[in-house]
Protein backbone atom coordinates (compact mmCIF):
# COMPACT_ATOMS: atom_id res chain seq x y z
CA UNK A 1 0.00 0.00 0.00
CA UNK A 2 2.74 2.45 0.85
CA UNK A 3 4.24 1.95 -2.59
CA UNK A 4 1.45 4.19 -3.90
CA UNK A 5 3.59 7.18 -3.00
CA UNK A 6 7.08 5.79 -2.51
CA UNK A 7 9.49 7.52 -4.84
CA UNK A 8 10.89 5.05 -7.36
CA UNK A 9 14.37 5.16 -8.83
CA UNK A 10 13.82 2.86 -11.78
CA UNK A 11 14.80 3.31 -15.42
CA UNK A 12 12.40 5.57 -17.30
CA UNK A 13 11.91 6.60 -20.88
CA UNK A 14 13.88 9.77 -20.26
CA UNK A 15 16.82 7.75 -19.02
CA UNK A 16 16.56 5.27 -21.87
CA UNK A 17 16.21 7.98 -24.52
CA UNK A 18 19.85 8.07 -25.52
CA UNK A 19 20.14 4.35 -26.19
CA UNK A 20 16.71 3.15 -27.24
CA UNK A 21 15.40 5.76 -29.63
CA UNK A 22 12.40 6.42 -27.41
CA UNK A 23 9.95 8.92 -28.90
CA UNK A 24 11.41 12.36 -28.38
CA UNK A 25 8.49 14.47 -29.57
CA UNK A 26 6.03 15.90 -27.09
CA UNK A 27 2.28 16.17 -26.84
CA UNK A 28 1.21 14.76 -30.17
CA UNK A 29 3.54 16.53 -32.59
CA UNK A 30 4.78 13.10 -33.67
CA UNK A 31 2.73 11.71 -36.54
CA UNK A 32 1.00 8.49 -35.59
CA UNK A 33 -1.19 6.37 -37.83
CA UNK A 34 -4.51 6.97 -36.13
CA UNK A 35 -7.11 4.23 -36.25
CA UNK A 36 -10.42 5.85 -37.13
CA UNK A 37 -12.46 2.67 -37.52
CA UNK A 38 -15.63 2.42 -35.50
CA UNK A 39 -14.45 -0.62 -33.48
CA UNK A 40 -11.06 -0.23 -31.86
CA UNK A 41 -9.22 -2.36 -29.35
CA UNK A 42 -7.72 -0.41 -26.44
CA UNK A 43 -5.11 -1.67 -23.99
CA UNK A 44 -5.05 -0.24 -20.47
CA UNK A 45 -2.30 -0.72 -17.86
CA UNK A 46 -2.91 0.06 -14.19
CA UNK A 47 -1.03 -0.32 -10.91
CA UNK A 48 -3.67 -1.63 -8.57
CA UNK A 49 -3.89 -1.29 -4.80
CA UNK A 50 -5.79 -4.58 -4.65
CA UNK A 51 -8.69 -6.66 -5.94
CA UNK A 52 -11.27 -3.95 -5.28
CA UNK A 53 -9.47 -1.40 -7.48
CA UNK A 54 -8.83 -3.95 -10.23
CA UNK A 55 -12.51 -4.95 -10.30
CA UNK A 56 -13.69 -1.32 -10.32
CA UNK A 57 -11.51 -0.40 -13.32
CA UNK A 58 -12.37 -3.59 -15.22
CA UNK A 59 -16.11 -3.10 -14.61
CA UNK A 60 -15.91 0.52 -15.81
CA UNK A 61 -13.92 -0.51 -18.90
CA UNK A 62 -16.53 -3.18 -19.70
CA UNK A 63 -19.33 -0.63 -19.35
CA UNK A 64 -17.46 1.75 -21.68
CA UNK A 65 -16.93 -1.05 -24.22
CA UNK A 66 -20.64 -1.85 -24.23
CA UNK A 67 -21.52 1.81 -24.73
CA UNK A 68 -18.86 2.67 -27.34
CA UNK A 69 -18.51 -0.51 -29.37
CA UNK A 70 -14.75 -0.53 -28.72
CA UNK A 71 -13.11 -3.38 -26.83
CA UNK A 72 -10.87 -2.78 -23.81
CA UNK A 73 -8.28 -5.01 -22.13
CA UNK A 74 -7.17 -4.01 -18.63
CA UNK A 75 -3.85 -5.39 -17.37
CA UNK A 76 -2.43 -4.99 -13.87
CA UNK A 77 1.27 -4.12 -13.74
CA UNK A 78 3.62 -5.90 -11.36
CA UNK A 79 6.07 -2.97 -11.57
CA UNK A 80 4.38 0.00 -13.20
CA UNK A 81 7.38 2.27 -13.70
CA UNK A 82 9.54 -0.49 -15.15
CA UNK A 83 6.84 -1.89 -17.44
CA UNK A 84 5.91 1.53 -18.79
CA UNK A 85 9.54 2.44 -19.43
CA UNK A 86 10.08 -0.80 -21.32
CA UNK A 87 6.90 -0.37 -23.37
CA UNK A 88 7.90 3.18 -24.35
CA UNK A 89 11.40 2.02 -25.26
CA UNK A 90 9.99 -0.80 -27.39
CA UNK A 91 7.46 1.54 -29.07
CA UNK A 92 4.56 -0.68 -27.94
CA UNK A 93 2.95 1.26 -25.10
CA UNK A 94 -0.56 0.63 -23.76
CA UNK A 95 -3.10 3.16 -25.05
CA UNK A 96 -4.05 4.44 -21.58
CA UNK A 97 -2.31 3.94 -18.24
CA UNK A 98 -1.72 5.24 -14.73
CA UNK A 99 1.15 7.72 -14.41
CA UNK A 100 2.80 8.31 -11.03
CA UNK A 101 3.51 11.94 -10.18
CA UNK A 102 7.17 11.14 -9.47
CA UNK A 103 7.63 9.78 -13.02
CA UNK A 104 5.34 12.20 -14.88
CA UNK A 105 7.99 14.76 -15.86
CA UNK A 106 10.36 12.03 -17.06
CA UNK A 107 7.71 10.65 -19.42
CA UNK A 108 6.57 14.09 -20.55
CA UNK A 109 10.12 15.23 -21.22
CA UNK A 110 10.78 12.04 -23.16
CA UNK A 111 7.77 12.70 -25.40
CA UNK A 112 5.90 9.57 -24.35
CA UNK A 113 2.71 11.30 -23.16
CA UNK A 114 0.04 12.71 -25.46
CA UNK A 115 -1.15 16.07 -24.09
CA UNK A 116 -4.92 15.73 -24.20
CA UNK A 117 -5.87 18.15 -21.41
CA UNK A 118 -7.08 20.91 -23.72
CA UNK A 119 -9.47 18.43 -25.39
CA UNK A 120 -11.39 17.90 -22.14
CA UNK A 121 -14.13 20.53 -21.84
CA UNK A 122 -14.55 20.38 -18.06
CA UNK A 123 -10.87 20.13 -17.14
CA UNK A 124 -11.36 23.04 -14.71
CA UNK A 125 -13.44 20.70 -12.53
CA UNK A 126 -10.04 19.51 -11.27
CA UNK A 127 -8.36 21.78 -8.73
CA UNK A 128 -5.62 24.13 -9.88
CA UNK A 129 -3.08 22.37 -7.66
CA UNK A 130 -3.86 18.95 -9.15
CA UNK A 131 -3.73 20.30 -12.70
CA UNK A 132 -0.36 21.92 -11.94
CA UNK A 133 1.03 18.52 -10.93
CA UNK A 134 0.37 17.20 -14.43
CA UNK A 135 1.27 20.25 -16.51
CA UNK A 136 4.46 20.27 -18.55
CA UNK A 137 5.77 23.09 -20.77
CA UNK A 138 2.55 24.99 -20.10
CA UNK A 139 0.32 22.15 -21.34
CA UNK A 140 -2.10 20.14 -19.20
CA UNK A 141 -0.87 16.72 -20.28
CA UNK A 142 -3.14 14.33 -18.37
CA UNK A 143 -5.99 14.46 -15.87
CA UNK A 144 -5.61 13.33 -12.24
CA UNK A 145 -7.64 10.19 -11.57
CA UNK A 146 -8.02 10.70 -7.82
CA UNK A 147 -6.45 12.55 -4.92
CA UNK A 148 -5.11 11.64 -1.50
CA UNK A 149 -3.86 13.54 1.53
CA UNK A 150 -2.34 12.48 4.85
CA UNK A 151 -3.95 12.70 8.29
CA UNK A 152 -3.39 11.27 11.77
CA UNK A 153 -5.09 7.90 12.36
CA UNK A 154 -5.57 6.83 15.97
CA UNK A 155 -6.26 3.34 17.35
CA UNK A 156 -9.34 4.09 19.47
CA UNK A 157 -8.87 1.15 21.83
CA UNK A 158 -5.26 1.98 22.67
CA UNK A 159 -6.17 5.67 23.00
CA UNK A 160 -8.85 4.90 25.58
CA UNK A 161 -6.63 2.39 27.38
CA UNK A 162 -4.05 5.16 27.93
CA UNK A 163 -6.72 7.28 29.61
CA UNK A 164 -7.01 9.71 26.69
CA UNK A 165 -10.25 11.24 25.39
CA UNK A 166 -11.41 13.13 22.29
CA UNK A 167 -10.13 16.32 23.93
CA UNK A 168 -6.59 14.93 23.80
CA UNK A 169 -6.27 14.66 20.01
CA UNK A 170 -3.05 16.62 19.38
CA UNK A 171 -3.33 19.95 17.59
CA UNK A 172 0.32 21.04 18.07
CA UNK A 173 3.74 19.39 17.84
CA UNK A 174 4.14 19.71 21.60
CA UNK A 175 0.86 17.87 22.19
CA UNK A 176 1.80 15.17 19.66
CA UNK A 177 5.06 14.57 21.52
CA UNK A 178 3.22 14.37 24.83
CA UNK A 179 0.53 11.87 23.73
CA UNK A 180 3.05 9.77 21.75
CA UNK A 181 5.04 9.37 24.96
CA UNK A 182 1.96 8.50 26.98
CA UNK A 183 0.89 5.86 24.43
CA UNK A 184 4.28 4.14 24.27
CA UNK A 185 4.93 1.00 26.31
CA UNK A 186 3.89 -2.67 26.66
CA UNK A 187 4.66 -3.45 23.02
CA UNK A 188 2.95 -0.32 21.69
CA UNK A 189 4.71 2.63 20.05
CA UNK A 190 2.95 5.99 20.17
CA UNK A 191 3.55 6.96 16.54
CA UNK A 192 4.61 4.62 13.71
CA UNK A 193 5.00 5.71 10.12
CA UNK A 194 7.09 5.01 7.04
CA UNK A 195 10.55 6.56 6.85
CA UNK A 196 9.95 8.13 3.43
CA UNK A 197 9.66 11.85 2.67
CA UNK A 198 6.10 11.16 1.49
CA UNK A 199 5.17 10.86 5.18
CA UNK A 200 7.82 12.85 7.08
CA UNK A 201 7.47 15.72 4.60
CA UNK A 202 4.33 16.84 6.46
CA UNK A 203 6.57 18.16 9.24
CA UNK A 204 8.61 20.19 6.73
CA UNK A 205 5.40 21.74 5.41
CA UNK A 206 4.11 22.43 8.94
CA UNK A 207 7.38 24.16 9.83
CA UNK A 208 7.00 26.46 6.82
CA UNK A 209 9.53 24.68 4.62
CA UNK A 210 9.57 22.40 1.59
CA UNK A 211 11.96 20.86 -0.91
CA UNK A 212 11.55 23.42 -3.72
CA UNK A 213 9.86 26.76 -4.27
CA UNK A 214 6.28 26.81 -5.62
CA UNK A 215 7.46 26.98 -9.26
CA UNK A 216 9.85 24.04 -8.77
CA UNK A 217 12.68 26.09 -10.25
CA UNK A 218 14.73 26.60 -7.07
CA UNK A 219 15.77 24.26 -4.25
CA UNK A 220 14.69 25.33 -0.75
CA UNK A 221 15.73 22.15 1.11
CA UNK A 222 18.63 23.60 3.10
CA UNK A 223 16.49 25.88 5.28
CA UNK A 224 16.11 26.54 9.00
CA UNK A 225 12.43 25.50 8.76
CA UNK A 226 13.24 22.10 7.28
CA UNK A 227 16.03 21.59 9.84
CA UNK A 228 13.56 22.36 12.62
CA UNK A 229 11.13 19.78 11.17
CA UNK A 230 13.67 16.97 10.89
CA UNK A 231 15.12 17.77 14.33
CA UNK A 232 11.61 17.46 15.80
CA UNK A 233 11.10 14.06 14.14
CA UNK A 234 14.54 13.00 15.37
CA UNK A 235 13.61 13.93 18.93
CA UNK A 236 10.56 11.64 18.71
CA UNK A 237 12.67 8.81 17.30
CA UNK A 238 15.31 9.20 19.99
CA UNK A 239 12.68 9.19 22.76
CA UNK A 240 11.30 5.87 21.48
CA UNK A 241 7.78 7.26 21.18
CA UNK A 242 8.07 7.15 17.38
CA UNK A 243 9.37 4.31 15.22
CA UNK A 244 9.44 3.51 11.54
CA UNK A 245 7.13 0.73 10.34
CA UNK A 246 9.98 -1.69 9.63
CA UNK A 247 11.27 -1.20 13.19
CA UNK A 248 8.08 -2.77 14.55
CA UNK A 249 8.15 -5.59 11.98
CA UNK A 250 5.44 -4.15 9.70
CA UNK A 251 5.42 -2.94 6.10
CA UNK A 252 3.55 0.33 6.58
CA UNK A 253 1.73 2.46 9.11
CA UNK A 254 -1.68 0.92 8.42
CA UNK A 255 -0.43 -2.55 9.28
CA UNK A 256 1.14 -1.25 12.50
CA UNK A 257 -2.14 0.45 13.44
CA UNK A 258 -4.24 -2.61 12.58
CA UNK A 259 -1.99 -5.01 14.52
CA UNK A 260 -2.02 -2.79 17.61
CA UNK A 261 1.72 -2.10 17.41
CA UNK A 262 1.07 1.61 16.76
CA UNK A 263 -1.33 3.83 18.66
CA UNK A 264 -1.09 6.46 15.90
CA UNK A 265 0.08 6.61 12.30
CA UNK A 266 0.31 9.18 9.52
CA UNK A 267 -1.45 7.79 6.45
CA UNK A 268 -3.62 8.64 3.48
CA UNK A 269 -7.26 7.88 2.76
CA UNK A 270 -6.39 4.51 1.21
CA UNK A 271 -6.07 3.45 4.87
CA UNK A 272 -9.87 3.16 5.09
CA UNK A 273 -10.04 0.45 2.41
CA UNK A 274 -7.10 -1.44 3.90
CA UNK A 275 -8.49 -1.38 7.45
CA UNK A 276 -11.90 -2.53 6.22
CA UNK A 277 -10.31 -5.44 4.33
CA UNK A 278 -7.55 -6.50 6.75
CA UNK A 279 -8.56 -5.27 10.22
CA UNK A 280 -12.37 -4.87 10.17
CA UNK A 281 -12.63 -5.21 13.97
CA UNK A 282 -10.14 -2.46 14.79
CA UNK A 283 -11.83 0.78 15.81
CA UNK A 284 -9.90 3.85 14.70
CA UNK A 285 -10.43 7.59 14.26
CA UNK A 286 -8.91 9.93 11.68
CA UNK A 287 -8.10 13.48 12.79
CA UNK A 288 -6.17 16.37 11.19
CA UNK A 289 -2.40 16.34 11.55
CA UNK A 290 -1.27 18.62 14.39
CA UNK A 291 -0.12 22.06 13.29
CA UNK A 292 3.53 23.02 13.38
CA UNK A 293 5.25 26.38 13.88
CA UNK A 294 3.90 27.64 10.52
CA UNK A 295 0.41 26.16 10.88
CA UNK A 296 -1.38 23.18 9.39
CA UNK A 297 0.20 21.08 6.69
CA UNK A 298 -0.22 17.83 4.81
CA UNK A 299 0.88 16.30 1.52
CA UNK A 300 -1.27 15.66 -1.55
CA UNK A 301 -0.77 12.75 -3.92
CA UNK A 302 -2.26 11.80 -7.23
CA UNK A 303 -1.78 9.77 -10.37
CA UNK A 304 -3.05 10.76 -13.78
CA UNK A 305 -4.58 8.87 -16.67
CA UNK A 306 -1.89 8.97 -19.35
CA UNK A 307 -2.45 8.44 -23.07
CA UNK A 308 0.50 7.28 -25.18
CA UNK A 309 1.83 9.57 -27.91
CA UNK A 310 2.52 6.43 -29.95
CA UNK A 311 -0.96 4.98 -29.51
CA UNK A 312 -2.74 4.28 -32.80
CA UNK A 313 -6.02 4.93 -30.95
CA UNK A 314 -5.38 8.30 -29.30
CA UNK A 315 -8.85 9.78 -29.88
CA UNK A 316 -10.54 6.63 -28.59
CA UNK A 317 -8.10 6.43 -25.67
CA UNK A 318 -8.96 10.01 -24.64
CA UNK A 319 -12.66 9.10 -24.92
CA UNK A 320 -12.07 6.08 -22.66
CA UNK A 321 -10.12 8.14 -20.13
CA UNK A 322 -12.91 10.72 -19.97
CA UNK A 323 -15.35 7.90 -19.22
CA UNK A 324 -13.11 6.32 -16.57
CA UNK A 325 -12.51 9.74 -15.02
CA UNK A 326 -16.12 10.91 -15.04
CA UNK A 327 -17.81 12.22 -11.90
CA UNK A 328 -20.01 9.11 -11.63
CA UNK A 329 -17.07 6.72 -12.01
CA UNK A 330 -14.93 8.60 -9.50
CA UNK A 331 -17.69 8.23 -6.90
CA UNK A 332 -17.96 4.51 -7.69
CA UNK A 333 -14.18 4.17 -7.25
CA UNK A 334 -14.33 6.05 -3.94
CA UNK A 335 -16.96 3.63 -2.70
CA UNK A 336 -15.11 0.57 -4.03
CA UNK A 337 -11.56 1.19 -2.81
CA UNK A 338 -11.40 4.34 -0.70
CA UNK A 339 -9.81 6.91 -3.01
CA UNK A 340 -11.00 10.52 -2.94
CA UNK A 341 -12.33 12.02 -6.18
CA UNK A 342 -10.07 14.49 -7.97
CA UNK A 343 -13.10 16.27 -9.44
CA UNK A 344 -14.28 19.13 -7.25
CA UNK A 345 -17.90 18.40 -8.16
CA UNK A 346 -17.59 14.78 -7.00
CA UNK A 347 -15.72 15.68 -3.82
CA UNK A 348 -18.79 17.37 -2.32
CA UNK A 349 -20.82 14.17 -2.68
CA UNK A 350 -17.93 12.08 -1.38
CA UNK A 351 -17.67 14.20 1.77
CA UNK A 352 -21.38 13.81 2.45
CA UNK A 353 -21.20 10.03 1.97
CA UNK A 354 -17.97 9.61 3.97
CA UNK A 355 -18.06 11.82 7.09
CA UNK A 356 -15.23 9.77 8.67
CA UNK A 357 -12.93 11.03 5.88
CA UNK A 358 -13.41 14.70 6.81
CA UNK A 359 -9.79 15.23 7.96
CA UNK A 360 -8.44 13.93 4.63
CA UNK A 361 -10.87 16.04 2.59
CA UNK A 362 -10.21 19.19 4.64
CA UNK A 363 -6.47 18.65 4.13
CA UNK A 364 -6.82 19.36 0.41
CA UNK A 365 -7.09 23.07 1.25
CA UNK A 366 -3.61 23.24 2.82
CA UNK A 367 -1.80 20.33 1.16
CA UNK A 368 1.60 20.44 -0.51
CA UNK A 369 1.78 18.79 -3.94
CA UNK A 370 4.61 16.50 -5.02
CA UNK A 371 7.85 17.50 -6.71
CA UNK A 372 7.39 16.73 -10.42
CA UNK A 373 10.69 17.58 -12.10
CA UNK A 374 12.36 15.29 -14.62
CA UNK A 375 15.08 13.17 -13.03
CA UNK A 376 14.05 14.14 -9.49
CA UNK A 377 12.93 10.63 -8.55
CA UNK A 378 16.56 9.66 -7.97
CA UNK A 379 17.06 12.69 -5.71
CA UNK A 380 14.02 11.71 -3.64
CA UNK A 381 15.17 8.11 -3.56
CA UNK A 382 18.43 9.21 -1.94
CA UNK A 383 16.52 11.50 0.44
CA UNK A 384 14.42 8.52 1.54
CA UNK A 385 17.58 6.47 2.15
CA UNK A 386 18.96 9.30 4.31
CA UNK A 387 15.70 9.72 6.23
CA UNK A 388 15.77 6.03 7.16
CA UNK A 389 18.83 6.87 9.29
CA UNK A 390 17.43 10.12 10.75
CA UNK A 391 17.44 8.71 14.29
CA UNK A 392 21.22 9.06 14.51
CA UNK A 393 22.13 11.28 11.51
CA UNK A 394 22.65 15.05 11.33
CA UNK A 395 19.43 16.62 9.96
CA UNK A 396 21.37 19.56 8.50
CA UNK A 397 23.68 17.26 6.56
CA UNK A 398 20.70 15.31 5.17
CA UNK A 399 19.19 18.59 3.96
CA UNK A 400 22.50 19.89 2.57
CA UNK A 401 22.85 16.69 0.52
CA UNK A 402 19.25 17.01 -0.68
CA UNK A 403 19.90 20.64 -1.64
CA UNK A 404 23.01 19.75 -3.64
CA UNK A 405 21.48 16.71 -5.38
CA UNK A 406 18.33 18.65 -6.14
CA UNK A 407 20.19 21.59 -7.65
CA UNK A 408 21.93 19.24 -10.06
CA UNK A 409 18.61 17.64 -11.05
CA UNK A 410 16.91 21.01 -11.52
CA UNK A 411 19.71 22.16 -13.79
CA UNK A 412 19.12 19.11 -16.00
CA UNK A 413 15.35 18.98 -15.61
CA UNK A 414 14.52 22.41 -17.02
Amino acid sequence: MSNRTAAAALATCAVLLATTGCSSSFGGDKKTDQDTSSHQHLRVLIASSGDAETKAVKDAAAAYAKESGNTVTVDVAKDMNQQLAQSFAGHKPPDAFYVNSDQFANYAKGGSLYAYGDKVKDADDFSEQLRASFTYDGKLVCLPKDTSTLALAVNAGLWKKAGLTDKDYPTTWEQLKKVAGKLTGHGVTGLVTSSEYARLGVFMKEAGGWITDAEQTKMTADSAQNAQALSYVQSLLKSGSMKYANQVDTNWGGEALGKGKAAMTIEGNWLSGAMKADYPDVDYKVVPLPAGPAGQGTLAFSQCWGVATESAHRAAAVDLVEYLNSRAQQLKNADAFGVMPSRTSALADYTQQNPAAKAWVDGIAYAQGPVTVGGFDKVLGQFNTDLAGLGTADPKKILADLQRNGEQALAKGH
